[in-house]
Parts: C-alpha cells; structure tokens; sequence
C-alpha cells in the first residue's frame, strides 16, 4: 500500500465539473493499493498517517500532529502510484491491486479514518477526478507498507 500524504491550506477533488470533497488544513492523500494488502496493511498505514508529526508548532518546528491542528483529510484513491516504468515509456499497472479488492480497502481506510478524524472527505473510486490543492510547504511524505 502506498500512500502519498501532501499537507495542504486547502485541496479538492471534483468529478464532472462538481466539487465531492474539499478541505481546509490538513492532508491531501493518494492512496494506491496492490493485490497483497490487507485491512492489517491498511491499519498500520492509517496509524503511521495519523500519527505523523509534520505541522508547524509556535516555534515554528514540525511538531504537531493532524489532531494537534483538528485537521481535515481529503483520501483519494490513485491506482496510477504502482505504476512500473521499468520497461519502455509506457507504464504497466499490473502491480496495482485488482479493483473490486482495492475498492473495498478503499473504504475501509475511509471508515477507518473517520473513527479517528472529524473532517474526512474522499474522492470517487475509479471516476475520472480533477484534484486541486496548495501544498503548505511544499511538504509531501511518501508512505510504503513495503518499507514501515
């Protein structure tokens, strides 16, 4: 599993022209999932996230939690991040996760994370998304199950 955490002032996500998810201070996250995760792969994931310390505190150091801030979060499936471009110029997506599986670990960390935060947006599993956000740093951490 991987997830591409951006900590962002704001972020959306559209489909057709219309805005499903928005948010304010927090995190903007791509998740990407394969074949081999599982809801336990996904819970470490979710704990690793959650837990980060990567806001600013009053001394401007990074510190401070998601919590710390009552930060949102805005999750957005992106199949795209196991993209193997190892031959050609063409990627592959074979090691991406097969979809009806990926969709349910999908809402699962959803469900997941609304357990632990009061603001969780999300995007729409397989539709063609327009993703905006301004990235507060920039500050972008890449999360592995592969490498936690």
């Amino acid at each position: 599993m991987r997830f591409v955490i951006q900590r962002v002032t704001e972020a959306s996500v559209r489909v057709e022209g219309k805005v499903i998810g928005e948010i304010r201070k927090g995190y903007l996250v791509l998740i990407g999932v394969s074949d081999s995760d599982t809801e336990q792969t996904a819970d470490k994931m979710i704990r690793k996230m959650i837990g980060l310390r990567i806001f600013e505190d009053e001394n401007g150091k990074t510190n401070l939690s998601l919590a710390d801030v009552d930060g949102s979060l805005l999750l957005v499936s992106q199949f795209t991040l196991y993209a193997n471009c190892k031959k050609g110029n063409r990627p592959s997506f074979i090691e991406a996760g097969a979809p009806d599986r990926a969709n349910e670990l999908y809402e699962y960390i959803i469900s997941e994370c609304k357990k632990r935060v009061a603001d969780v947006q999300k995007g729409s599993f397989g539709a063609e998304m327009e993703v905006s956000l301004i990235n507060d740093g920039p500050f972008t951490i890449i999360l592995d199950s592969e490498k936690l």
